[in-house]
């Protein structure tokens, strides 16, 4: 979804990137399967909001959502 993007929006991902990271002290991570540029900005600016341990809840619930993808993809390939 970034990559087909326009520069402004990729621009804009990049500073929220930038803020996210200043603020929480990590980079910023979503599950970005099937979202656009777009949505992954309006999830980071939305996000900057939430105070520190509503973050690292939010962020436990994104990698795991990011794992459950990696894992089905991993069990589909080994049956295929």
């Amino acid at each position: 979804g970034v990559a087909g993007a326009s520069a402004d929006t990729r621009a804009a991902l990049a500073d929220a990137n930038r803020a996210y990271e200043a603020r929480f002290g990590h980079v910023y991570l979503a599950c970005a399967t099937g979202k656009s540029a777009d949505e992954l900005l309006a999830i980071a600016r939305r996000r900057l909001g939430n105070d520190a341990a509503t973050e690292r809840r939010v962020l436990r619930a994104e990698l795991g959502k990011i794992n459950r993808i990696r894992l089905s993809h991993l069990l589909r390939d080994q049956r295929s």
